[in-house]
């Protein structure tokens, strides 16, 4: 009897175990369907064009060569810089999925509103996970961000 009690609750430890490594367990989780694309991104910061990255909680949109399907999102956080790809992350792409920032504190996705704290990603309604998010070397000597995959 206590043989099988034993098997079962390691069967059970187990599944649990498969489950937790295969579920979205990292912030790079997005639906399947989510495009794969390259990004490249160099911008230099003391143009006029990216004058709100000089100070915390500015914001752009960026929407050049190899910035992803959409453009990304580029906000200027104490610490530094988040990059969000303008994808949703929850919702395979369509017309009305590409993300937009409202009232310089969130992001939404217009098809569900779902929505995001914008200096960290955090979601707050609708969807569970956060805007896909990208790498950067910022040079402060030169003001070069550079944004890449």
């Amino acid at each position: 009897m206590k043989r099988n009690i034993s098997v079962l609750i390691l069967s059970i430890v187990l599944i649990f175990s498969a489950l937790n490594t295969t579920s979205c367990s990292t912030r790079e989780e997005t639906v399947s369907c989510f495009p794969n694309v390259p990004i490249n991104v160099v911008l230099n910061l003391n143009l006029p064009a990216y004058y709100n990255l000089q100070n915390v909680n500015g914001w752009i949109y960026v929407n050049e060569q190899e910035s992803g399907t959409r453009g990304l999102i580029v906000v200027r956080t104490t610490t530094g810089f988040k990059i969000y790809d303008r994808n949703a992350p929850h919702l395979c792409p369509d017309n009305s999925t590409t993300l937009e920032v409202q009232n310089n504190i969130k992001i939404i996705c217009p098809k569900d509103g779902a929505e995001w704290i914008l200096i960290t990603g955090q979601p707050t309604k609708v969807a569970q996970i956060a805007p896909k998010t990208y790498r950067y070397n910022f040079d402060s000597a030169t003001g070069t961000l550079s944004i890449f995959d």
